[in-house]
């Protein structure tokens, strides 16, 4: 089975381009960030990127917009990352069916405990500190797959693979029901990180590196992709 490439990519006037760039380039799934004030998860380069579209005006509806733009675009599934306090203000209910109205195919909210708002589905979060009963929790409702955070501290390029994923790995395979996807994300910015990942996980996410380079355009996004994807071609 082929290993997944999710590419994150902060929601701006320019992402549908960027969108199907990394498609075309061999993602299999985009996040789209919603931007957010105060994004507690994140590093400085997607700081920076939610900073420069709220500039441009990205509120939720604007946002929600583009995704409804990109899902024309696109075949792959599209997940929404979107912090609480957006969620609250907007209304949690109205979100998701205006989400999956837009094309939306499940949503991540990076800073809502796995046992907060449990009427909500949603792709869940775990990190090496997360105890194993809190694991179990997560992959029993996770929506689609499970999210595993490499290290402990906010997402950005690292120059080396977290070396807590392998273990976190295996404590989530024994703990998650028979074949639920494990993608494994923050840190990962190298196609050789990439193929490390790819080898405890069912696929990678890549966020903070994607942002950078799609500042040099489409066509940038797209070889980068592409190599990403050849690395985990060959895990």
């Amino acid at each position: 089975m082929s290993k997944k490439l999710v590419i994150f990519l902060m929601s701006g006037r320019a992402t549908p381009d960027l969108a199907a760039a990394a498609v075309e380039g061999g993602a299999d799934l985009i996040e789209l960030g919603f931007p957010f004030s105060d994004p507690l998860a994140d590093g400085p380069v997607i700081r920076h990127a939610a900073e420069r579209a709220l500039a441009e005006g990205m509120r939720i509806k604007a946002c929600l917009e583009g995704l409804a733009e990109i899902r024309t675009r696109v075949q792959v599934p599209l997940v929404p990352f979107v912090y609480s306090a957006l969620l609250e203000a907007y209304g949690q209910e109205r979100f998701v069916v205006d989400a999956h109205a837009a094309g939306a195919g499940a949503i991540l909210v990076p800073d809502l405990p796995v046992d907060g708002y449990p009427e909500l589905e949603r792709i869940q979060l775990v990190a090496p500190t997360t105890s194993d009963e809190r694991i179990k929790l997560a992959a029993e409702t996770t929506d689609g797959w499970l999210y595993l955070v490499t290290l402990t501290g906010t997402t950005g390029a690292r120059a080396e693979l977290s070396s807590s994923l392998a273990e976190l790995a295996l404590r989530a395979r024994r703990l998650a029901p028979s074949g639920l996807p494990l993608y494994a994300g923050f840190g990962i910015s190298t196609p050789e990180q990439a193929r490390a990942a790819a080898e405890l996980t069912d696929g990678v996410i890549v966020g903070s590196r994607a942002i950078e380079v799609a500042e040099g355009g489409s066509d940038d996004l797209r070889r980068y992709v592409a190599s990403l994807r050849a690395a985990l071609d060959s895990a």
